[in-house]
């Protein structure tokens, strides 16, 4: 009996033994080496990614190229909604709030979409509105926006809410708003457009696009040497 006690109390510590060593052993591996090695991996190939995708201007990070932003006038005293600064490229609505394409975007900490069908009246109203604050917004003397002219991301939201880029054919639909507003001429504007375009990822991944942050950067500079 008691030798039968030795032996169960053996065997006990050493499987508590082994069970503790390979606790460390994992957990060195899994906790440790694993993370490093990943992290090296990360900052030495895709540094860019692995940081957020920052974008910097004037010395310092001022957004990132994965998430959009607001370009939105300092609300006014009592005003719930501030008026959208119009001297700037405006982005894609945020998660189809509001009734304003450019100014009611990314008012929420949350991510996501507005989950309203298609012939949903809300969403039907949102679009409408949206696309006569477009037309009113970026018509201009000389250059006036007709309501076929708007293109689909101007006036619904993206899955996420927070589409950093717009289509090409809205960044060019607010060139004349743009080249009026910022004392610039049409064609530099385009060719700001032009060289802001990204093609297709791959060559046959998703649609062209243009980062509003780093095409807004890019107006910043070109209005500042006028």
């Amino acid at each position: 009996m008691l030798i039968s006690m030795n032996n169960s109390v053996t065997n006990t510590a050493r499987l508590l033994g082994a069970g503790l060593r390979a606790l460390l052993v994992l957990t060195l591996v899994t906790g440790v080496i694993y993370p490093l090695v990943v992290t090296g991996i990360a900052q030495g190939l895709f540094g860019n990614q692995a940081n957020g995708s920052e974008i910097k201007a004037d010395g310092r990070v001022v957004g990132s190229s994965l998430i959009g932003q607001s370009y939105n006038l300092p609300p006014k005293k009592g005003q719930e909604t501030p008026d959208p600064d119009l001297k700037w490229f405006q982005g894609r609505p945020a998660n189809g709030l509001g009734s304003n394409s450019v100014n009611t975007q990314y008012k929420l900490l949350l991510s996501g979409a507005t989950n309203l069908a298609a012939d949903n009246k809300v969403l039907v109203q949102q679009v409408e509105d949206a696309k006569a604050a477009v037309v009113k917004d970026n018509s201009v003397p000389g250059y006036t926006v007709r309501p076929s002219d708007v293109p689909a991301d101007a006036v619904t939201s993206s899955g996420s809410g927070l589409d950093p880029a717009i289509s090409p054919q809205y960044a060019e639909l607010q060139v004349h708003r743009i080249a009026a507003k910022n004392g610039l001429s049409v064609a530099q504007v385009e060719k700001l457009v032009e060289d802001h375009t990204q093609g297709r990822t791959l060559g046959f991944m998703g649609e062209p696009r243009v980062n509003v942050l780093e095409l807004n950067i890019a107006l910043k500079d070109l209005a500042a040497k006028q």
